[in-house]
């Protein structure tokens, strides 16, 4: 399924993701929730203005930095990531040194082969999570989330978490791992329980990840310390929440909000 999108169009790029996405869930690489999900995430990216903000540029930082101080990072990947941005995964892999690992909701065999063979078509050399590999289980999950590599997100000791579910980010924090998660949603339980939240939309996050992971390699590890320490992720999500409210007071105060007769 493709259409031609204008390039007047004012909303082109967000298209283009569901473009992207519904070819995913064509070649098994996105689940059918996964739309759903997406469509979830597209609402909160449209009130923040499809922009990445100034809290989420220090929680960029932040991760970058945490990406850079890390002995064994790993990027989790699920199908609507693989679909929207396979090759930026694969350059933020390069950059950090960290290794890509499947991980799904709803996994099946076909989708592990169809996700992998995007990375590998992006660059990837190897992908972890796969079949048999998945040989570990994260405590206290049921979900087939539960089952992880025990090379990779079993052994890490930072997990990038992108797109990705609360239950499993808790675990993994009381696995004694720090998590770095993408979310539009700030009042999410995955935005609430990583260490660093990103409040934008991953297409977004994996460019000016990489670029800054880049910058910062030059960095000097007290310096990148200094990052770290100096953030703080309570204070990142009020202001991200801040700045949604003052975007949705800037549209009312516009006259973008029409009145429905009768209520």
């Amino acid at each position: 399924m493709k259409h031609d999108i204008p390039d007047s169009h004012p909303r082109k790029q967000s298209l283009l993701m569901r473009e992207r996405l519904i070819a995913g869930w064509e070649n098994k690489v996105t689940a059918t929730a996964g739309l759903f999900a997406h469509g979830r995430g597209e609402a909160f990216d449209y009130i923040l203005g499809e922009q990445t903000i100034p809290p989420a540029i220090e929680a960029i930082r932040a991760a970058a930095a945490t990406l850079l101080l890390a002995q064994k990072p790993v990027i989790s990947v699920n199908g609507n990531v693989a679909a929207l941005d396979p090759g930026g995964c694969v350059a933020l892999s390069k950059s950090s040194r960290a290794a890509l690992e499947v991980n799904l909701f709803y996994r099946s065999h076909d989708r592990e082969k169809a996700i992998a063979a995007a990375l590998k078509k992006a660059g990837a050399t190897e992908v972890l999570g796969l079949g048999k590999d998945a040989d570990s289980i994260v405590p206290g999950l049921d979900s087939e989330r539960a089952k992880v590599d025990s090379r990779g997100i079993f052994a890490a000791d930072v997990v990038f978490l992108a797109l990705e579910d609360g239950d499993r980010t808790e675990q993994l924090a009381k696995m004694g791992k720090k998590i770095i998660a993408v979310d539009l949603n700030p009042f999410s339980r995955t935005a609430q329980f990583a260490q660093i939240t990103i409040v934008d939309n991953i297409v977004r996050v994996l460019g000016l990840l990489d670029k800054t992971v880049q910058e910062f390699a030059s960095f000097s590890k007290t310096d990148l310390h200094k990052i770290v320490k100096k953030y703080d992720n309570s204070r990142v999500l009020g202001s991200a929440i801040k700045t949604i409210r003052k975007r949705l007071e800037s549209l009312e105060k516009k006259g973008l909000f029409m009145e429905v007769p009768g209520l």
